[in-house]
């Protein structure tokens, strides 16, 4: 053996941090409502992946589901999930300029563009996905 050579690790120090550290700075607290918002979109993308298992069961399985969907508890569910997600969506819009760097001619293209660019995107895709479900039968 090697001298000052242990098999054993010396126990660290580490500082206890209060579970509700977050709640001290403002700007904590909007950050993790923010992350927070992630649960309703996932809920949502597995809704949507369930909906898709259970048209491929038949039509009576696809009633029942309906059926479920429309209990004022589920509604009620949808409805902080709908909230939920559009915080989310207008976070993450509010964030592109500091994640992202346009550049065009060699000059960085102000954050107003960047954000006024993802806005119209957003609202243009929303406005043909509710025109194309509107068209639905």
């Amino acid at each position: 053996m090697k001298s000052g050579y242990t098999p054993y690790h010396p126990k660290w120090y580490r500082s206890r941090i209060p579970i509700f550290w977050w709640l001290r700075k403002p700007a904590y607290a909007r950050f993790i409502v923010r992350e927070l918002t992630s649960v309703p979109v996932a809920y949502a993308a597995l809704l949507v992946l369930v909906e898709a298992g259970v048209v491929t069961r038949g039509p009576a399985a696809y009633a029942a589901f309906v059926t479920w969907l429309q209990q004022p508890m589920v509604v009620g569910l949808h409805v902080a999930v709908l909230v939920g997600a559009a915080l989310h969506t207008i976070t993450w819009l509010n964030l592109a300029p500091k994640a992202l760097v346009v550049r065009a001619a060699g000059h960085r293209l102000p954050s107003a563009i960047v954000l006024a660019a993802h806005w119209a995107g957003w609202v243009a895709v929303t406005g043909l996905v509710g025109w194309l479900i509107s068209r639905l039968p």
